[in-house]
């Protein structure tokens, strides 16, 4: 598993996942996560057994039923797996997580330690707003919030159409600078555009963002690459209270 390499508080504990430790075989070899991807289940809970595992003693980890969109919900939540791109909380040992194999992963915690959350931001969920409205869901101030960027498709091989690019130069022109001509399509880079929309928002406090999913097989699973595949992990939450 990964540890973010950015200055978050000890109170505060983030991981993300790859394929290594798990028990998955097959297209989905390694720590497959995803339960809806047609791996077989008992191999998936036992992934995910694995990773509470790797959490502190009382830790609560809240899966999302991820649809693209820019719901976030406060957790804990009474219902089992909320539809939401983005989870938010401010309860000691319960962790935010959000599943993805190419999508951009986004971690944020307030300078004090006191308030995380995770996104799932795809294109159409960071065009639409996602990020914005888990940066909206903080008592903190956003010039007071870090963020880190994970495992996602890097700028080298997400090739977009026109239409990606036009809707977000129609919200931002400096979105332009995201966006390479590829023949008639476009290179997109997703950490580009989380950085303006974080940035615009007053989050200048920005760490990762440099490891590709596509490119990194033995690592990572991608949807790009390979249609049939598992999900990685990202999670951060407040360590639970002694």
């Amino acid at each position: 598993m990964l540890k973010p390499c950015w200055p978050v508080p000890d109170s505060v504990l983030a991981l993300s996942t790859g394929r290594f430790g798990g028990v998955s075989e097959g297209d989905f070899r390694g720590l497959n996560l995803g339960g809806h991807v047609q791996d077989d289940p008992v191999r998936v809970e036992q992934n995910r057994q694995r990773l509470m595992a790797a959490l502190p003693e009382g830790a609560a980890l809240q899966w999302l039923e991820q649809v693209h969109g820019t719901e976030v919900v406060t957790l804990p939540r009474a219902e089992s797996i909320p539809v939401a791109d983005a989870s938010y909380s401010d309860q000691p040992g319960q962790f935010c997580a959000v599943m993805t194999a190419d999508c951009l992963p986004v971690l944020l915690c307030s300078q004090a330690g006191d308030e995380v959350a995770a996104a799932h931001a795809g294109w159409r969920g960071l065009q639409a707003g996602v990020l914005e409205r888990s940066v909206e869901r903080f008592r903190a101030a956003p010039p007071s919030l870090m963020a880190w960027l994970g495992p996602a498709i890097g700028p080298t091989a997400f090739e977009v159409g026109p239409e990606v690019r036009e809707a977000f130069l129609a919200e931002d022109a400096k979105a332009d600078s995201a966006f390479q001509p590829h023949g008639d399509r476009f290179l997109a880079d997703l950490y580009q555009l989380a950085r303006q929309r974080l940035q615009r928002l007053g989050v200048t406090a920005i760490y990762g963002g440099d490891l590709c999913t596509w490119s990194d097989p033995s690592r990572f699973y991608s949807y790009r690459r390979q249609s049939r595949t598992g999900r990685q992990a990202s999670l951060i939450g407040i360590r639970p209270q002694a």
